[in-house]
């Protein structure tokens, strides 16, 4: 069974610890600038929120890449960059409709989350549990859609 990373807005008080993980497995050092997660701060409705990539189904990361640099990953399902074969290009950024894809200056590469290779950092860091890594069928995802398929998108007679 694949795992993805469980997200739970409510738990997440914005301490930042996810994004320092994250800087630290993948660069080495403490600096949230090179992060694969990032901390939105939604300060009107007094939030925080952690996101990063959602690892789609039908990633147009992957199907936008003209030099096949981002490959699934067979043992957790992440769509990982190679960096050995990017170029640098800059179309996967344009393709994620999210923005999780990001290009770092300093490789003149991409970046995205890879799930580190099944233990992810940031899940680890957590102190709140905010950020879990788990089952992929307890995301909620499959809820989701049933509610969707459920939901009456027609209009009413007055």
């Amino acid at each position: 069974m694949q795992k993805s990373l469980h997200i739970d807005p409510n738990k997440c008080t914005g301490c930042l610890q996810c994004e320092m993980a994250c800087s630290f497995e993948n660069h080495g050092v403490f600096n949230i600038a090179k992060s694969r997660i990032k901390v939105f701060n939604f300060e009107h409705a007094g939030r925080k929120v952690p996101y990063t990539c959602t690892q789609c189904a039908e990633a147009w990361c992957l199907n936008a890449c003209p030099v096949d640099a981002i490959r699934v990953d067979a043992g957790t399902g992440a769509k990982v960059v190679h960096q050995d074969v990017c170029v640098g290009c800059k179309v996967c950024t344009i393709a994620c409709p999210f923005g999780t894809v990001n290009y770092v200056a300093e490789t003149g590469k991409v970046q995205k989350c890879d799930l580190c290779g099944g233990e992810p950092a940031c899940a680890d860091a957590c102190p709140t549990g905010a950020i879990t890594y788990v089952e992929a069928s307890w995301t909620g995802l499959d809820k989701m859609r049933a509610w969707a398929g459920k939901t009456d998108t027609q209009p009413r007679a007055a």
